[in-house]
């Protein structure tokens, strides 16, 4: 299958309320709609975490990023334009976004991928994605496909051909929580 026929199942399966299994530039992902508070529900059973956990949510560009969080502080377009590693950032005034995906000081974490495959899929979705490690919570996050157990391979409703994990650093991306008054602290380096 070309990537747009993948792409178009995968598509199909999140507007469907489903849950994908996925890569990134990081390391392969558990993820749904992010807006969709009942796919939001399947990814924390199926990693067996509390959903007092906020989750990592992808955005295809700054643009989707504003559609969902009340201000883009000045300094977070800095630091996406000049940052060449993985990086989340925590924005302060999460919206339009399932609930369980928010933290509880009304937060959201979101990454803006540098992964084609990504970046189309939410392109395509026109919605940023949950992306959460594809390990159940607790265990070892899997660097690649090699490493992610069958539990999590059977329990998502589809999963993307491996060959698209090409540009995986199989490492996390570092995170970074942002203030509106130029406030920065440094979650994970």
């Amino acid at each position: 299958m070309e990537m747009k026929e993948v792409i178009m199942e995968a598509v199909k399966v999140l507007k469907e309320g489903g849950v994908i299994l996925y890569p990134t530039d990081t390391v392969w992902g558990i993820g749904c709609d992010a807006t969709n508070e009942e796919a939001v529900k399947k990814v924390f059973a199926i990693k067996k975490r509390s959903e007092a956990k906020s989750l990592v949510t992808l955005a295809a560009d700054l643009d989707m990023v504003a559609m969902h969080v009340r201000e883009i502080p000045s300094i977070a377009i800095d630091l996406v334009e000049v940052n060449d590693a993985p990086m989340t950032i925590i924005y302060p005034g999460a919206e339009h976004l399932a609930p369980s995906v928010v933290a509880e000081d009304g937060s959201v974490g979101i990454r803006i991928p540098n992964h084609e495959f990504c970046v189309e899929l939410m392109k395509r979705l026109r919605r940023p994605l949950v992306s959460t490690s594809a390990n159940i919570s607790g265990e070892p996050t899997p660097a690649c496909w090699q490493e992610i157990s069958e539990e999590i391979r059977s329990a998502v409703d589809y999963v993307v051909p491996r060959r698209y994990e090409e540009g995986a650093s199989g490492k996390a991306s570092q995170i970074i929580k942002l203030g509106l008054k130029g406030e920065v602290e440094i979650i994970r380096a």
